[in-house]
């Protein structure tokens, strides 16, 4: 496995992140926590208590299910974001062997808000989980963009708001990724313009294979994603069908997405987000297959 400079780099903060990537497809693959919502306690279980099992112990769950050592964990998932526990998650990943490439984070307050005290309470919100992520040894956090009930997306509120970000960012060396997600204030088109208004090396797109395709027209989906791909760092979602609000199954063309992929030198990591009504467990496995081979 390649090693990279991350958060606990000795050398502090500098100019531009600078990871380094494991070159070996299945090396590449890490595996989200949000699809396995109803395993995990805290998430919108169907299983009972004893059934569930703790965020901190995903990465060994995940290790012998899949024989994967990467994950990225969902907040929604964390019992808590204290100290005790996050020295307690790290440590039981370690155990594992395993690594924490990105947490999703998801926050209630847009950053592109009229109100300026909830564009505060947003900085306020990714900057404590860059800290937390340094605290897991996590080199990189994607924190989502909620819709404003006071405005429409605005491109320079939400920059402004992100240079913000951005300084914490670089000063704990952890990168900051915007994911094509909620279709008002994550259009893939909108996050490609802010990435560019903020202009900082810290901060960039997370490409999501389906959010956009669930949710818009094929022509504009797939444009987005070959938009994003194109500041693209270090994570992507990978996803070959969706089930869109009006209950719709949508298919990813999967050698497209990874098409564009490869067409923007994309280095980074590849996490498994299954996202059907389906099992998650099965879904994940051919997944990961699908990748591996998409990848080589």
């Amino acid at each position: 496995m390649a090693a990279w400079l991350g958060p606990r780099s000795a050398y502090g903060a500098s100019s531009s992140p600078n990871l380094a990537f494991p070159t070996a497809a299945r090396d590449r693959i890490a595996i989200a926590s949000y699809p396995f919502r109803d395993f995990i306690a805290g998430g919108d279980a169907k299983l009972g208590a004893t059934s569930r099992i703790d965020l901190k112990d995903f990465a060994s769950h995940v290790k012998e299910k899949f024989g994967i050592n990467k994950i990225e964990p969902w907040t929604g998932h964390f019992p808590s974001s204290d100290t005790k526990y996050l020295e307690q998650f790290r440590t039981a990943v370690e155990k594992a062997g395993a690594t924490i490439i990105n947490i999703a984070v998801d926050g209630e307050n847009s950053p592109y808000a009229a109100d300026a005290a909830e564009r505060e309470r947003a900085v306020t919100f990714s900057k404590q989980w860059i800290d937390k992520a340094v605290a897991l040894g996590a080199p990189s956090i994607r924190t989502n963009m909620p819709s404003a009930k006071d405005s429409a997306p605005d491109v320079n509120r939400t920059a402004d708001s992100l240079l913000r970000v951005a300084e914490h960012a670089a000063a704990k060396n952890v990168v900051v990724s915007l994911e094509n997600d909620n279709p008002v204030s994550e259009d893939p088109f909108f996050i490609v313009k802010v990435i560019e208004k903020t202009n900082s090396p810290w901060v960039h797109a997370l490409p999501d294979f389906s959010n956009t395709l669930a949710s818009s027209n094929e022509d504009h989906a797939y444009a987005g994603i070959d938009a994003m791909f194109a500041h693209a760092y270090c994570i992507c979602h990978v996803k070959s069908e969706e089930t869109t609000q009006g209950g719709k199954l949508v298919q990813v063309d999967l050698p497209r997405a990874f098409g564009y992929l490869k067409q923007h030198n994309y280095r980074g990591y590849c996490s498994m987000e299954w996202d059907s009504p389906s099992d998650p467990y099965q879904g994940t496995a051919s997944l990961i297959d699908k990748t591996v081979r998409l990848l080589a």
